[in-house]
């Protein structure tokens, strides 16, 4: 009888790759997925350390799983297993298991390729297994292979870690320094996830346009050449790529948006300031003249690309000036989507130390009029839409009965009428109405066929 697994995820696309990964993991010592963590025999946490008050929702859910282990246990019913992983796993390691002793296994996003051996040492006697160390060999290279039937659209982790030191990030802290997998594993991954359905992938990276590696032909490869060698891979139909850092994006990469047709007309590049004096104290190595240009070229590769980004208020020292500088990049730029956050401080980073922390009511009410000036691009991008012909990968079932969902060339969700024999299929849609946060279509006329759904299907 296969053990049950919960495994619940917080943060980035990285560690929604990581606890596919550990699921991989655990499937030879008979652990299958379960929908919740009640009755379960291993509840694993995969924390995210960026924003504030990140550890204290993990600890508020650690202290929901002990009664759910206390009355598994006290029934009769066997044992819970609790385990902390991630980032907050690898920067409150000890302070995990002092706060909650009942925890029986703590480990930091390097390290678990070593699950099973970790599992084996909690299974005995003496107490919880600790393991937050960066080892020297790579994870990837112990990591079992993908099984059974994939989604439509996958992630593959291709870099970790990041060098860049931004004075509010933690990631160089808990993920580590840069590390780029050579392309040979990359496009074995590829080939694996095509093979099991996946029709797009994401390339995953903390940085990820700083991947650098040994190529097939043995020369040192950027991103955009590999970008273009697993373009190649046939029943491949779209490439998309996350996180960039604009010092990263070479001309390479720009001229690779233009010249793939596979490569998707969507791109996330953080800038988080428009203040030259911000950007410069968040240590970000760019201004906002080199932003505007670097969108520039990428636009002019790529005239249909739409651009998302993250953004942070209330940085300690942030002026008025500073604040009215972002919101005068936002309108140079016009964005499609993007993340907003009041800046918080990160225990260990520089900015933490930082004089001039500025007032919550301060930093609500930039937040709110940042948030609103991109709203109403998301909105005016989204009507740009109504009318336009475009073709969809769907991906899952709709919210009401004969509906299937998928997502545009340009990420956003699309909602349809149509059998649910079209998942994992692209097809040609028209866009009748916007919603708040999606696109009503209907399958083109010409797109529909015999009762597998389509003849201009691409299958």
């Amino acid at each position: 009888m296969a053990k049950k697994l919960f495994i619940k995820t917080y943060g980035c696309q990285m560690n929604v790759y990581d606890s596919a990964r550990m699921a991989d993991v655990l499937r030879p010592l008979g652990y299958a997925p379960a929908d919740s963590p009640d009755g379960a025999d291993m509840v694993i946490l995969n924390t995210c350390h960026i924003r504030e008050k990140a550890a204290e929702k993990v600890y508020s859910e650690l202290g929901r799983l002990r009664r759910l282990k206390d009355a598994k246990e006290s029934g009769g019913d066997g044992r819970m297993v609790i385990a902390v992983a991630g980032c907050v796993a690898q920067a409150e390691g000890e302070e995990i298991l002092a706060r909650a002793p009942y925890v029986d296994m703590v480990f930091g996003p390097q390290t678990y390729h070593r699950l099973p051996e970790m599992v084996a040492q909690a299974s005995r006697a003496g107490g919880a297994v600790l393991d937050v160390e960066f080892p020297v060999e790579a994870k990837f290279d112990h990591l079992p292979d993908h099984e059974g039937p994939g989604a439509a659209s996958a992630f593959l982790s291709i870099q970790e870690g990041c060098d860049r030191f931004c004075t509010f990030c933690v990631v160089p802290y808990t993920r580590g320094s840069e590390f780029s997998r050579d392309a040979v594993a990359i496009e074995a991954e590829a080939r694996k996830l095509v093979r099991a359905g996946a029709r797009e992938i994401t390339l995953l990276g903390q940085n990820v346009n700083a991947w650098h590696g040994e190529g097939t032909d043995g020369r040192n490869w950027r991103l955009g050449r590999l970008i273009r060698h697993l373009a190649e891979i046939d029943g491949l139909d779209r490439i998309r790529y996350t996180t960039s850092h604009p010092r990263d994006m070479d001309d390479e990469l720009i001229e690779a948006h233009g010249a793939v047709d596979k490569l998707m007309p969507y791109l996330h590049l953080p800038v988080q300031s428009g203040s030259d004096r911000i950007l410069a104290a968040m240590n970000r190595q760019h201004t906002a003249d080199d932003y505007l240009r670097i969108v520039g070229k990428l636009r002019h590769a790529r005239p249909d690309l739409a651009l998302s980004s993250d953004f942070i208020v209330g940085f300690p020292g942030e002026t008025d000036a500073d604040f009215s500088a972002t919101l005068r990049l936002i309108n140079d730029v016009g964005y499609a989507g993007a993340y907003s956050f009041k800046y918080s401080a990160r225990p260990g980073t520089p900015a933490a130390e930082m004089e001039y922390q500025l007032p919550e009511n301060v930093s609500d009410e930039r937040l709110a009029g940042l948030q609103q000036l991109l709203g109403e691009q998301e909105a005016a991008f989204h009507r740009t839409k109504l009318g336009a012909e475009f073709p969809v990968l769907f991906e899952k079932p709709g919210r009401k009965p004969g509906q299937v969902a998928g997502r545009s060339p340009w990420m956003q969700a699309v909602v349809v009428e149509a059998p649910e024999t079209l998942i994992g299929r692209i097809a040609d849609c028209r866009v009748v109405e916007v919603g708040a946060h999606s696109l009503h279509g209907e399958i083109m006329e010409t797109s529909i066929g015999d009762e597998s759904g389509a003849e201009r299907i691409c299958a």
